[in-house]
């Protein structure tokens, strides 16, 4: 009887041990996954959200009208999708689905593309005389049109890349000889540009500045009033800023190109490379891990209003090209 007892005692002692390791080894292995999963968002999240530099414009050779802005609206929108960790806005997996910057950074340049598309097909390559809309450009401002957010039927970057394909489309019909699209370098086209870049660089100081806190003053009734931006959304309007403001330079480039002999003309030119100039330096790095918000004269940065006052002046210039343009 002895005997039975102790080994009984012992048998349930080692299934005991056997079940409490079971379950600290599965423990472990859950603890082990999870950490895996937690280090590859964070390593990785890092990297993609890297904001790319900015693109260079290729001015060497005469190219015909047209060309060279349809091209840099090309490289522009490809980045979307191209850059490390491609198209982020509408990921539902790590790292893209815990990260806001990047995907904010993204809607910024995407804004900027929806507005030089929707100019080429309104604008730039629309004949006066005629009004016949060009059927690659039409096809390509549909696509960029697309819900930003879509993962499925369709994937938003699928439809970038066909509006990619529609651009790439219009330009090889700008380099037939004779050219089979069209594309006027008229002022009326430049200045309805300007006109609706003009009302988005507005609205981001607007959005940036109302990260302050609003005084009050005796006409806050009489007058709509921005509302104050939350701490948790001062770095989404920050980042979809400086997106649009990247986007911005290397099409402005490209405009000027196409413009020379216009902006010359019209004293121009100086107002528009001051424009650029401002809007280079809102991509300046960001050395702090946050986007900060101090106030006044404190010991903090306030970024969104630094990025503001880039903005303002950037608007400022680009109103005097329009106003130069117009004599």
């Amino acid at each position: 009887m002895v005997l039975d007892r102790a080994w009984w005692h012992v048998r349930d002692r080692a299934q005991r041990f056997r079940q409490e390791n079971l379950r600290s080894g599965w423990g472990m292995l859950v603890a082990g996954v999870a950490g895996s999963v937690l280090l590859y968002s964070v390593v990785s999240g890092v990297y993609v959200s890297s904001e790319p530099d900015l693109l260079p414009v290729q001015t060497g050779s005469a190219l015909p009208a047209g060309e060279l802005l349809v091209r840099t609206t090309v490289d522009v929108a490809s980045v979307l999708y191209n850059k490390p960790g491609g198209y982020l806005s509408n990921d539902k997996f790590p790292p893209g689905v815990f990260l806001d910057d990047m995907p904010n950074w993204e809607q910024g340049v995407l804004t900027q593309v929806r507005v030089m598309v929707h100019s080429l097909n309104h604008d730039f390559a629309l004949s006066r005389a005629q009004y016949i809309e060009d059927p690659d450009l039409a096809a390509a401002e549909t696509a960029f049109a697309v819900d930003s957010h879509s993962w499925i039927f369709p994937p938003a970057e699928h439809e970038f890349k066909r509006g990619v394909g529609a651009l790439q489309s219009y330009e090889q019909r700008l380099q037939s000889n004779p050219p089979a699209a069209g594309f006027y370098v008229s002022p009326e086209a430049l200045h309805n540009y300007l006109d609706e870049i003009g009302v988005d660089l507005g609205k981001l100081s607007t959005q940036l500045n109302a990260a302050l806190p609003q005084a009050d003053t005796q006409l806050a009734d009489a007058l709509p009033v921005q509302q104050t931006t939350s701490w948790w959304h001062i770095d989404d309007q920050f980042y979809q800023a400086r997106g649009q403001c990247w986007a911005l330079v290397p099409l402005l480039r490209a405009l000027e190109v196409e413009y020379g002999s216009q902006l010359r003309q019209h004293h121009a030119e100086l107002s528009l490379r001051a424009a650029i100039h401002e809007l280079e330096a809102t991509q300046q790095t960001v050395w702090s891990p946050v986007i900060l918000n101090g106030s006044g004269f404190g010991i903090f940065a306030n970024h969104s209003l630094t990025l503001a006052n880039y903005i303002d002046r950037a608007h400022l210039d680009l109103q005097d090209v329009q106003l130069l343009l117009s004599r």
